[in-house]
């Protein structure tokens, strides 16, 4: 979720011992094995990484963590401690919260209150981000900011026990390294991480030579018996993002574009060939991840099947052609005039142009019609999320009044005037069932389908061009860095499943006013529905950015019809910038202060997200 950045708060950087230890750790490293003597039967050292990196770490920042609960209210060195606190924690993060993903995520997420469904109680924010704004913008209850500590302190013992009771094995560190890698690609170099003290391109540098180290200790004398290239080439490659990480630290002016392809990404390629050379784990499927896929911003990087439904994992390709064919099939709905296609035109990113569509008696749907290209990359659907899975959403198409208004239990024989659905029935579910669950199966299939990572922006992240305008790089930049827009809207998916557990779809409140003249704010509820709590008044999923220059109009009410009115929207903070009434707005209310240049930069690079041939699907 957006956080606010404190613009009066100078740049941190390293201590000079810290930044000294990074870049000569990698060789202090080189030296050490130079020295080990090899064993004929190679193993890999799991116990040592566990406890003299993750254990040791851990410890660590839950001393110096306690040690804050007894500092004078000193700002200076209440911050010098807590930065040391996010250092140690950086370097626990991987296998601790792989261990514990909710202790870890709150831990270190957003400083938001928080929920609870099960009882509906709302919990105050804690953790290490609303100490970071006690301890930066002022503590303003003493009571309170030693309760943030002790129950910080109280999760990080947590997963301290998580750590000394599970054994490092292959599996657990490949995937752990692999969330890291994704955390310094969404959180760290966005501000998720730290969104005050702006520390996330020096903890970058951090997570970098964390993963060396526990390289260096578990497994480096296995892949140099392998394959010593790729040792060596990982090492200097590894070496050279870590320097530009250390050295490159002011958080606006951070080349973001040059980091991930020219420094990042080749990390994780030769990430990815030590996990294959190691032969110690071939990968998983029950991950978000393709394990095989050498960046993030690739065709396949994402495994479709966590994504998808029980029901519906398995899916085959006749299974999809029927999908299709049932997808832009008016005889679904009551009254033959509404096909999924009426909502969501290929040619127009799977949406329709439109404010609001009609519904299927002449009249108008509540909301705007959202893309349906890479949808299956959420964990809620509709813009107020009241359903869990894709197959939920699709049915509550058919049982809509104002939508396809069928039966969703009841098999509609109209479609059966085009005979091929009889054979096309018969092989994908071995024939014709008396109810329309097949027929919403075969529709979420499609839709799973529908995903796009091949515009400008993938292209040149991958390194198969290097097209970016200056303006591009700017905008893509101010995207990730000063306009904030992704820590809400994660690289490089760009919408609100979190990363890297992709468990959660994340929604705001941001304030969207009812008409393009910003004066009134719009009177939809969102997620409100469902616990009837005022800190859900207004609140929407998260949507992508990708392909948005096909897609408007934008927000959930199609207020917008440009591009430039809703940076302008973001820029001037929101509705609660707009001076509307919203206590519990998720983004700043702060002015941005985007000059117009960095506003036409801005849309430069959203443009750049746009897909290639979007309708060939």
């Amino acid at each position: 979720m957006h956080r606010v950045i404190s613009k009066s708060q100078p740049y941190l950087i390293l201590p000079s011992l810290l930044f000294i230890s990074i870049i000569t750790g990698i060789f202090s490293c080189k030296e050490q094995m130079k020295d080990s003597s090899y064993s004929l039967a190679l193993e890999p050292n799991w116990q040592d990484t566990r406890t003299t990196i993750y254990l040791k770490e851990i410890n660590t920042a839950i001393t110096l963590l306690d040690s804050l609960q007894h500092i004078p209210d000193s700002a200076t060195k209440a911050k010098k401690i807590f930065k040391e606190v996010r250092v140690a924690f950086k370097k626990a993060e991987p296998y601790a919260s792989y261990l514990n993903p909710e202790v870890g995520h709150r831990v270190n997420g957003p400083a938001l209150p928080i929920y609870k469904e099960d009882n509906g109680k709302i919990l105050p924010p804690i953790g290490l981000q609303k100490i970071e704004e006690s301890i930066y913008e002022g503590v303003t209850n003493p009571r309170h900011y030693q309760n943030e500590l002790k129950t910080t302190l109280g999760l990080l013992n947590s997963l301290k026990k998580s750590i000394e009771k599970r054994e490092l094995t292959a599996q657990r560190y490949f995937i752990a390294t692999h969330q890291q890698l994704f955390r310094i690609l969404s959180f760290s170099i966005s501000g998720f991480d730290t969104p005050v003290s702006q520390l996330g391109i020096q903890e970058s540098a951090i997570s970098l030579q964390n993963l060396y180290d526990s390289y260096t200790v578990s497994i480096q004398k296995i892949i140099q018996d392998k394959n010593n290239d790729l040792d060596r080439r990982f090492s200097k490659q590894i070496e050279s993002a870590i320097t530009y990480t250390a050295t490159h630290t002011d958080f606006e002016n951070f080349d973001r574009y040059t980091f991930i392809r020219e420094y990042l990404n080749p990390v994780i390629r030769s990430w990815v060939n030590i996990r294959k050379a190691s032969q110690l784990w071939e990968g998983t499927h029950t991950q978000p991840f393709n394990f095989d896929a050498p960046t993030f911003f690739e065709n396949n990087s994402y495994n479709i099947s966590f994504f998808t439904s029980g029901i519906n994992k398995n899916t085959t390709e006749t299974q999809i052609t029927l999908g299709k064919k049932l997808f832009f099939d008016k005889n679904l709905s009551s009254t033959k005039e509404m096909a999924c296609a009426t909502c969501h035109i290929p040619s127009k990113g799977y949406t329709d142009g439109l404010i609001v569509n009609k519904n299927n008696t002449g009249g108008n749907l509540k909301r705007n019609t959202p893309t349906l290209i890479n949808t299956i990359f959420q964990q809620n659907f509709f813009w107020d999320g009241r359903s869990q899975t894709l197959i939920d959403q699709v049915s509550s198409v058919f049982t809509n009044s104002e939508e396809f208004d069928s039966n969703v239990h009841t098999f509609s024989k109209d479609i059966l005037q085009d005979a091929t659905y009889i054979a096309l029935f018969e092989e994908a579910y071995g024939g014709l069932s008396n109810r329309n669950t097949d027929v919403v199966k075969a529709i979420s299939s499609y839709v799973s389908t529908l995903n796009g990572f091949n515009s400008k922006f993938d292209r040149n992240m991958r390194g198969e061009e290097n097209t970016f305008t200056q303006s591009e790089k700017d905008g893509m930049n101010l995207f990730m860095g000063k306009a904030l827009c992704a820590t809400c809207h994660f690289i490089p998916l760009t919408n609100g499943t979190v990363p890297p557990f992709f468990k959660e779809t994340e929604r705001e409140v941001i304030g969207v006013p009812n008409t393009a003249r910003n004066t009134t704010l719009d009177d939809d509820l969102g997620y409100y529905w469902k616990f009837n709590e005022p800190l859900h008044k207004g609140m929407f999923k998260t949507p992508t950015v990708r392909n948005a220059t096909l897609t408007a109009p934008y927000m959930h009410n199609g207020v917008y019809n440009t591009l430039e009115e809703v940076i302008d929207f973001y820029n001037k903070g929101g509705g609660g910038g707009l001076g509307f009434e919203l206590e519990h707005q998720t983004l700043p209310f702060d002015q941005l202060q985007l000059t117009d240049q960095e506003q036409q930069s801005l849309i430069d690079f959203i443009k750049t997200l746009t897909d290639d041939q979007v309708d060939r699907y």
